[in-house]
């Protein structure tokens, strides 16, 4: 076979070639080329951003230490303990997101009208999980499809040595089959200490800082969520009520973390874009 022929053999065989493993991966759902089919599905400007759960490795289920997998949430409702909720009338709008963050112990019942009833995810400090043993049957055995994260460091939650919150969450697991409970790392906790840096210029630990639940329900609300409105943000007076100007260090401390909370909000690394008036800030 001539030189010529053999090119033009090479090149049609190319082309076959091409043609059967696009219609091959797009009809298989290979990652390789899923965006060569959704090209030709799509215009641009409204492709699916969320294709489907996603890993987030920063969570840690009990007791078998694999990372949180679920899918994105195109709306969330970050729901504070904060009193500034009651009289409200939210309880309707909070429920009607997607997802629905709360925080420790933060009750529902008896105040539907102002936070809603749902829970899908709560955010809890080591320290609160006794505080939710008081009522474990509210919390751990009516709410089966709220998903716990738990934060904290040290010896208390110590997956290798059992420290004693762990061995709690162990035991709770073992009560309740199905109960989904995780625990940040100790690498997602260290995140957490840099963005504070970050955004404060100071360091955590030697500043005698500490982070509050409703900063870690704010970092995973971030890694989460598509659109987020926080309910019961504090006032700008908060930081000088008398429970946090009496303490040496309090009221810089106070001042620091609603600073960051509200640039987190209201800045650049969550995207957040507006706000509105009320209880609610809206990202």
């Amino acid at each position: 076979m001539k030189a010529p022929g053999r090119l033009v053999l090479i090149i049609l065989c190319s082309v076959v070639f091409s043609v059967v493993y696009i219609l091959l991966c797009c009809w298989a759902g290979l990652p390789l080329c899923l965006a060569t089919c959704l090209d030709h599905h799509f215009p641009t400007g409204s492709r699916p951003t969320v294709p489907g759960p996603l890993h987030f490795s920063g969570y840690s289920s009990v007791p078998d230490g694999k990372p949180l997998v679920r899918e994105p949430c195109r709306s969330c409702a970050v729901v504070s303990s904060s009193g500034q909720m009651l009289g409200s009338g939210l309880g309707a709008e909070i429920d009607g997101a997607e997802c629905v963050f709360r925080m420790n112990q933060a009750p529902t019942v008896g105040f539907e009208a102002d936070v809603g009833q749902r829970s899908t995810l709560r955010v809890i400090s080591h320290t609160s999980v006794p505080l939710l043993l008081r009522n474990y049957s509210h919390y751990f055995q009516k709410a089966r499809d709220t998903l716990y994260v738990v934060w904290g460091q040290g010896r208390h939650m110590d997956r290798v040595l059992g420290g004693r919150t762990y061995r709690t969450l162990l035991q709770l697991t073992r009560m309740y089959p199905g109960l989904q409970v995780y625990t940040f790392t100790e690498r997602m906790m260290a995140y957490c200490d840099q963005i504070f840096q970050d955004e404060t210029g100071k360091n955590r630990r030697q500043s005698g800082s500490f982070l509050s639940t409703g900063w870690f329900t704010m970092i995973l609300a971030l890694e989460l969520c598509e659109e987020i409105v926080v309910y019961g943000m504090v006032s700008d007076s908060y930081c000088r009520s008398d429970r946090h100007s009496t303490e040496r260090g309090a009221l810089n401390r106070c001042q620091a973390e609603v600073r960051v909370g509200w640039n987190l909000v209201g800045g650049g690394r969550g995207g957040f874009w507006a706000q509105r008036e009320g209880p609610g800030v809206k990202a």
